[in-house]
């Protein structure tokens, strides 16, 4: 059997797809190609329209549903084309989907990703394995995050306790202790580049403050930080896992309309750089054994967030995961083309530690090409 996997995943950032193709025949995984494909305006406006409730909102999803596995496989056979590889060479997929509702909690929580992994399959002519998110929670679980089991068959260090750090859409930690006999812990910590995404869009019609440049133009506020550091999920413990439905820019305009004057854009711009730095940094110093971070995601690339975290990180050594041998854009993708493999071979793709599960299993469910 073929030991080359795809990867899809599509974050709370909703910039696009990443794809990635993953050579899994050595203890180290090889990337081989790497790829994003951003959506189109109008998939997008649909995206962020399904993430609150609106009228007609179930016609909408089946829609966008279909429309998602297209775009996805439009992506895959970029990347196969660019590569020269042929759908036969492939494995599987495995596709996370695009999330547009994550509510874990309670007695009928739920998180759903759409994405047809049935059109994926027929249009790729590649077997996929997708929906990895509900076995963890149909067994108690947050669903979320799944990266903290590949970071640990692949990050750990016999030496050295290290956090992997992805700043997406929202944030989220996994601490890989060096000894073999403790836990891997993983959480969100809670907003990433999802409220600065959104507030640089209203304000300056672009889609991401370009490497924190704006940001570092403003001074935070330490009123407005203040009253955003009171939010309950940043006191809550772990295992816990946010989304959209709890940051997003109601959530920022209420907390703006209580103070007596309101900061400039810049500044909150500044301050939500800030709260982000903030709550990281106030998780991962829990742990005191930590000598290594390292960061993925699309707050790799933003110079600005990054120099906060150094100045807040002081004891620990600094560096994105360029320097495990993976892209920080790249390693989300990877993850979901090693749950994929997981799937094949067998792997648990969940950490009870982690997630809060019952136990660990086997997820996803396999969708047949033919």
């Amino acid at each position: 059997m073929s030991n080359l996997y795809i990867g899809l995943m599509s974050g709370t950032s909703m910039d696009g797809v990443d794809v990635a193709i993953v050579d899994f025949s050595k203890i180290q995984p090889k990337v081989i190609a790497f790829h994003t494909l951003t959506y189109t305006a109008e998939l997008l406006q649909k995206l962020n329209q399904l993430c609150a409730a609106n009228d007609d909102e179930i016609v909408d999803m089946g829609q966008a549903d279909r429309a998602v596995a297209m775009h996805f496989a439009d992506a895959v056979k970029q990347i196969l084309q660019q590569t020269g590889l042929q759908p036969a060479q492939i494995a599987a997929i495995g596709s996370h989907g695009q999330t547009i509702r994550h509510h874990p909690n309670g007695q009928h929580g739920f998180t759903l990703q759409i994405g047809d992994p049935n059109t994926l399959a027929v249009m790729t002519g590649i077997d996929v394995i997708a929906d990895f998110r509900r076995k963890d929670i149909a067994l108690g679980g947050q669903g979320a995050p799944l990266a903290p089991a590949f970071h640990q068959a692949v990050f750990r260090h016999s030496k050295h306790s290290r956090i992997i750090l992805n700043i997406g859409g929202i944030s989220n930690i996994t601490y890989i202790p060096k000894s073999i006999e403790q836990d891997v812990i993983g959480f969100d910590t809670g907003p990433g580049n999802t409220l600065m995404d959104a507030w640089c869009k209203r304000h300056l019609g672009e889609p991401y403050d370009h490497n924190g440049h704006w940001a570092a133009s403003g001074n935070r506020d330490s009123r407005l930080l203040q009253q955003l550091m009171v939010e309950p999920f940043f006191a809550q413990s772990f295992p816990k896992s946010t989304g959209r439905e709890t940051f997003n820019l109601d959530w920022l305009d209420n907390h703006i309309a209580t103070l007596a004057q309101s900061p400039s854009a810049e500044s909150v711009q500044a301050t939500l750089a800030m709260l982000t730095t903030c709550t990281i940094a106030s998780q991962i110093n829990v742990f005191d054994d930590v000598e290594e971070v390292f960061v993925c995601g699309g707050g790799a690339n933003n110079d600005f967030l990054m120099e906060c975290l150094e100045n807040e990180l002081v004891e620990v050594d600094l560096a994105t995961t360029n320097e495990l041998g993976i892209s920080p854009d790249a390693v989300e993708a990877v993850a979901f083309a090693w749950l994929a493999y997981a799937h094949i071979n067998h792997i648990p793709g969940n950490l009870p530690s982690v997630t809060g599960a019952a136990k660990a299993a086997i997820l996803g469910g396999f969708y047949h090409r033919n």
